[in-house]
């Protein structure tokens, strides 16, 4: 049962009916077609379910094991996997040609990293944060920066890591230590780092490390953090790799799950300090940062999808051959398998129902970055950006959520056997359960929503956002199959209105504004999950409803309006809760003591 197999017919019934390839008639992406997307998914898929997929238990259950050298071995078959993921072009597949990259749509890539994830979200974490580095280092890195490392970035030769954490400085960056001293063309780093996935491993060549960290003269907070680029291995001249860089694993974290992944503590310094060279500009580390921490919340939020996907294939398996029970009377009483009784069919739906609207939603949010970098109209790629930027923290933070709820009812559908590991289903729960922690906390993703991006334009972006939902409203009401769905939808826009208004108006508050915003961030963001997965619903019925409509006899579309019925219809109403949450206001909280 426990096997993967890439969700690739509903992958291209979003790419195709839903986003309508819209991205493919971007500049920049003239060489690519619809066909040509079909293929990359294809291979996609048997990379991940022929190669990736089979070791995310081998990879659970050995884990990744640090030397006494300080060097760390990933799980059995994690390096040829991976190998086979950089010999196959994959690293580089949503990268610019101009970069050395397949130049493929933030989309196209974006379906591809859910596959990976989905298969082994343990290996699925090490391109992910190169993927990151890629674009910090694109972005802000000087050009003798990126001519020397760039190019194996994109190739996958080398991997990249992020390194923020310290162990007085979690979420409060401010309080980084780790010091920068100039010498020469570069710097000498030392300090700590912990929590760096993929810090240490065999599966690469190089790794490079982004390290926040301070000049001795740099002034305290914010403004004193600049982002150095640590080689583990230094680069010489012609591009070949020269002696060990002073940075070296002290310890492996014991996690509860994601075991496959090496999530290092890293010292730089040891002897002497680490040989690391500036990135962007001095005491502008954590600007720098965030362009690579932005792309990884984005593929946070598919990796959620991804193990989402996996629990529910999982489930659906388990259930179709599980025996026990009997039908009730009125459905003819005999033995059956548990698939047919309801509860669990409510089960298997909300999974079901859920990973769909959820992958619908992160689809279009990389679609609206498509066009946030490649639209010819400058307006047209501001208004993306956006939106983009409010689609992000939900993206991030509701999939992850969602996506821990969901593993935990692959777990319930199981009973017993589920809490058993060798079913394989309580792995996906305890991997699932790190992805709203990491890359900013799923409370840090709601006032990001709640305060800045709300607060910095006055709601526009979002307003904008919530029109194009009404306009699906519009469209579900006309069509007399679809009424009670628009009616529904409707409702749910009306809340989330609503509790925008509201934290908005009592946000602008000088003396409790920012009390306020974070009494309501986190059911704001709730609310607004909900409701924007309902919209992808919406659509998703709207498609579905055309081809039936048309003829088609396809069990995939009756399939999707079940899952859009009970999306808007049931799971719908519990987020429009939030609503009551946010009006009942924040005063408990206020005068709640932690004793």
């Amino acid at each position: 049962m426990n096997v993967y197999a890439a969700p690739i017919r509903d992958l291209r019934f979003v790419l195709e009916e839903l986003l309508a390839h819209r991205s493919l008639s971007l500049p920049g992406f003239e060489d690519a077609s619809p066909d040509l997307v079909e293929a990359v998914l294809e291979e996609a898929a048997k990379l991940a379910g022929d190669v990736w997929g089979p070791l995310n238990t081998i990879g659970d259950r050995q884990g990744a094991k640090r030397q006494s050298d300080g060097s760390v071995t990933t799980p059995e078959g994690f390096a040829a996997a991976y190998q086979a993921y950089v010999e196959g072009g994959w690293n580089g597949i949503g990268v610019s040609e101009a970069l050395g990259g397949q130049n493929l749509p933030e989309v196209v890539a974006s379906a591809v990293q859910e596959m990976l994830h989905g298969a082994n979200m343990a290996l699925g974490l090490c391109p992910m944060l190169t993927a990151g580095a890629i674009e910090a280092l694109a972005h802000h890195g000087s050009d003798a920066l990126k001519a020397a490392y760039l190019p194996k970035l994109v190739e996958g030769t080398w991997t990249g890591t992020m390194n923020l954490t310290e162990p007085q400085a979690g979420s409060d960056l401010s309080k980084v230590r780790t010091k920068a001293v100039p010498e020469g063309d570069h710097y000498r780093l030392s300090g700590q780092k912990i929590y760096i996935t993929w810090g240490e491993h065999d599966a690469a060549e190089n790794i490079i490390h982004f390290v926040l960290a301070r000049k001795p003269d740099a002034p305290e907070g914010n403004k004193g953090i600049s982002l150095f680029l640590v080689p583990k291995f230094l680069v010489n001249d012609d591009g070949s790799l020269g002696e060990r860089n002073d940075v070296i694993c002290t310890a492996i974290e014991h996690k509860l799950g994601i075991h496959g992944s090496p999530t290092c503590s890293l010292s730089f310094g040891e002897q002497g300090g680490a040989i690391g060279y500036l990135v962007g500009e001095e005491g502008r580390g954590l600007n720098h940062m965030f362009t690579m921490m932005n792309e990884a919340r984005h593929k946070v939020g598919i990796q959620g999808i991804g193990v989402a996907e996996r629990a529910c294939q999982h489930a659906f398996a388990y259930a179709r051959e599980r025996q026990q029970g009997r039908l009730p009377a009125a459905r003819g009483g005999q033995e059956c398998t548990i698939s047919e009784h309801l509860d669990v069919r409510r089960m298997l739906l909300a999974m079901r129902a859920r990973t769909d609207a959820l992958r619908a939603l992160a689809l279009y949010c990389a679609a609206q970055l498509d066009i946030a970098r490649h639209a010819r109209n400058p307006a047209e790629r501001q208004t993306a950006q956006a939106r983009v930027d409010i689609l992000i923290p939900v993206v991030k933070s509701f999939s992850t959520d969602q996506a821990v709820e969901i593993a935990s009812l692959g777990v319930q559908v199981h009973g017993g056997m589920g809490y058993i590991e060798e079913t394989g289903a309580a792995q996906l729960l305890r991997d699932a359960r790190i992805a709203p922690i990491y890359e900013g906390t799923n409370g840090i993703q709601a006032l990001d929503l709640a305060g800045r991006k709300l607060q910095r334009d006055n709601g526009e972006a979002f307003a904008s956002l919530l029109k194009d939902a009404a306009a699906t409203v519009e469209k579900l009401n006309a069509e007399p199959a679809l009424g009670h769905l628009g009616q529904a939808l409707a409702a749910g826009l009306e809340d989330l209105s609503a509790a925008q208004l509201q934290v908005l108006e009592q946000g602008k508050d000088p003396d409790r504004g920012p009390d306020a915003v974070q009494g309501y961030a986190t059911p704001f963001l709730n609310l607004a999950g909900h409701v924007l997965c309902a919209w992808q619903m919406g659509q998703a019925a709207l498609s579905a409803q055309a081809a039936l409509n048309n003829g088609s006899d396809d069990p995939f579309y009756a399939a999707k309006m079940r899952s859009a019925e009970f999306a808007i219809m049931q799971w719908l109403p519990v987020g429009r809760a939030q609503r009551a949450v946010i009006e009942a206001g924040i005063q408990c909280l206020s005068d709640f003591e932690v004793d």
